[in-house]
């Protein structure tokens, strides 16, 4: 029994003493000590060395958040499959070859986590330890549609342009591609619990992009084949997506005892659409913690209130913590939301 269950209670619907709150990116450049580590390591370097992945994503700790989150990046199962990439300085992840044919994803390997992914489940087990059972550990992949995009794009993108050409003009390139990639995320996240983590989420960041239509066709397949069979696991599994308003449903449909709202759905009607049967979490808008103190509680205030008490809320953000957050208001709102949500 983890000495702190309130996350793990809260996906699973039942009563907490508090909302249990955590953030996504919490682990990262807002923090000092953060900072610090990263002047003498690079990103790469952070996520491959299992003391060094241990000591960040224990950092946020100090600030009573309910979860930790494993610090990772979304785009390192592209790699071992035959993609290499790199983190631009100032510019974000670069992949070196785009994809841009059946060739090139016929190319791309189907691996096994334990073969290319093996730091990261060290991470995991090097994590556990140091943890003690304080909190539950959260582990994570990067959904299909994500990746692909970075595949595709040859990086970050705003347009999308080219992840919808293919999608669109070559749907049998389309299907292999994430096909292959949905393979290898159920495989990578099932590794994840194997190696210890107490819950998993799915980050699909970028289907927001994506019409309701859309996503049915070309999407919910691949993460159903994912989410269906993660959640048979026997840990909790989230499914987040930013934008995704009008895909609740399909998500939803697609998988996941918990369900991320961003900011941009209020949260009592979001709930309502997903249905109250899941768990939800969310959903602070990111950039309220640039406010002034008693602002950023007053938006908390509002989210605690649409959620209305009721078991299987998780407080989190829409989306990650931003960089040049300041620490102070991180901490004053997980106080407060604590605080404010005692159940007598």
């Amino acid at each position: 029994m983890k000495k702190n269950d309130r996350f793990l209670r809260a996906c699973r619907r039942e009563p907490t003493d508090v909302t249990p709150v955590w953030f996504m990116r919490q682990a990262g450049r807002y923090m000092p000590e953060y900072r610090a580590l990263r002047e003498k390591h690079t990103l790469l370097e952070l996520c491959k060395n299992a003391e060094l992945a241990c000591e960040v994503t224990l950092q946020p700790l100090r600030l009573g958040v309910d979860a930790a989150i494993l610090f990772a990046d979304i785009l390192l199962p592209l790699e071992p499959m035959g993609a290499a990439f790199e983190f631009a300085k100032g510019e974000g992840p670069v992949i070196h070859e785009p994809i841009a044919s059946m060739a090139q994803i016929e190319k791309l390997r189907v691996i096994e986590p334990r073969e290319g992914l093996g730091y990261v489940l060290e991470s995991i087990r090097t994590i556990q330890r140091e943890l003690a059972g304080k909190v539950p550990l959260i582990g994570f992949a990067g959904a299909p549609f994500t990746l692909a995009s970075y595949l595709i794009e040859g990086g970050g993108t705003k347009q999308f342009a080219k992840t919808k050409k293919m999608m669109y003009g070559a749907p049998d390139a389309w299907h292999a591609l994430m096909g292959k990639l949905a393979e290898v995320v159920r495989r990578y996240l099932r590794a994840q619990v194997e190696a210890g983590a107490d819950a998993v989420q799915l980050f699909d960041s970028w289907v927001g992009q994506l019409s309701p239509d859309d996503y049915r066709e070309y999407v919910q397949p691949h993460v159903r084949h994912i989410l269906q069979d993660v959640m048979t696991a026997g840990v909790p599994v989230i499914h987040f997506g930013t934008g995704t308003h009008t895909l609740l449903p399909a998500m939803r449909d697609a998988g996941g005892h918990v369900l991320g709202l961003d900011w941009r759905t209020p949260l009592a009607e979001g709930w309502s659409i997903v249905g109250h049967d899941r768990a939800v979490q969310g959903n602070l808008d990111p950039t309220v913690l640039f406010a002034p103190r008693e602002v950023a509680e007053a938006h908390a205030a509002r989210v605690l209130a649409e959620a209305a008490g009721r078991p299987g809320h998780i407080f989190n953000l829409g989306h990650g913590i931003l960089p040049e957050t300041p620490v102070e208001t991180v901490q004053a709102v997980i106080d407060f939301v604590h605080e404010k949500s005692a159940r007598s």
